[in-house]
């Protein structure tokens, strides 16, 4: 099969999410972060420069014109992957779902076309625009096949590429500073990670009729974590979890452990895959798909979050299922 075309025609799809009060917003999860950690709090704070260490963002806030986007999905990697097919380009989606300018964070499967072997993806990337030059500090890592080891790169600098492969998360704003939510959490008492957590405590007080979708970052302070990385694709079909599992390399990692993540409360017929998240560590160059922590006694979270106010689905499989989105 040739390489899929990146400016091909894909369907789009958009819907508006519900916006709550950030004040009230911040009540809902202080809340029930209370139930997960000893330690927690959640207020609304001006977003800080996100540019600087130890997050290192492409831009300096997550505020302004802020959308979810979900390009392909798990469906176009089990079964079987269709790397060679669904080949996509952010500047090219920056055309088609009105991104041109935007800042973009989240998770994502980096292109095999690239890097030479299927890899996870950290987008961290300013799109060309009126308002921001581009800039693309978006991370991969990927598997050493020789010793199993994660290898960490950076891909804007390394393959000065925006090209990706399968699926991709992201929270998309235009980059400014203003009031955000500020997430702290340590110690850990309960069994959800961080993200599971906060979505579904806003589900729970805002119900499904009402979705929510997030974005931002987080960073582990200390503790360690439990991530994956995939390796090359896989010759045989994954038809189940626990085939996903066998093939899948599980690692944990050290902090600080720097997570780019995107959630949204409800499913509102999209497809959706309803939380994602990514990091890495520039100081242990590690990098991967974040699982949860494996140390919860001494585990410290501190993060920034935003609110979507709509979310875009790009070219959404055509045949579904549920395997593999965890």
């Amino acid at each position: 099969m040739e390489k899929g075309d990146v400016n091909r025609e894909m369907g789009v799809q958009a819907a508006a999410l519900f916006v709550p009060d950030l004040d009230d917003l911040a009540a809902v999860v202080a809340k029930v972060l209370s139930t997960n950690y000893s330690v927690s709090s959640c207020t609304v704070v001006e977003c800080p420069d996100l540019t600087k260490p130890p997050f290192d963002l492409a831009a300096p806030g997550i505020c302004g014109k802020t959308k979810l986007v979900e390009i392909g999905g798990v469906p176009n990697l089990v079964p079987e992957a269709k790397y060679a097919e669904k080949v996509y380009d952010f500047e090219a989606l920056g055309k088609l779902a009105n991104l041109d300018g935007s800042f973009v964070l989240g998770a994502g499967a980096g292109s095999k076309h690239v890097v030479g072997v299927n890899c996870e993806m950290m987008p961290n990337l300013i799109l060309e625009g009126e308002k921001h030059a581009a800039k693309n500090n978006t991370r991969v890592a990927r598997v050493n096949a020789e010793n199993d080891k994660c290898v960490l790169e950076h891909y804007g600098e390394k393959y000065d590429s925006k090209e990706f492969c399968l699926l991709c998360n992201a929270f998309c704003s235009a980059g400014d500073s203003g009031k955000v939510l500020k997430v702290v959490a340590k110690v850990r008492t309960g069994d959800d990670n961080l993200v599971s957590c906060i979505r579904k405590g806003i589900l729970s007080h805002y119900g499904p009729e009402k979705p929510i979708g997030m974005g931002g970052t987080f960073l582990i302070k200390s503790g360690k974590v439990k991530t994956h990385v995939m390796p090359d694709f896989c010759s045989c079909p994954l038809l189940s979890e626990e085939d996903v599992a066998n093939w899948l390399n599980f690692y944990e990692m050290d902090s600080p452990f720097m997570c780019l993540s995107t959630f949204i409360s409800q499913d509102p017929g999209l497809d959706l895959r309803v939380e994602h998240t990514h990091g890495y560590s520039l100081e242990n160059q590690q990098g991967g798909h974040y699982h949860t922590d494996v140390t919860p006694d001494q585990i410290e979270y501190v993060g920034y979050f935003n609110v979507a106010q709509e979310i875009v689905r790009v070219d959404k499989p055509t045949e579904t299922h549920m395997i593999g989105r965890d």
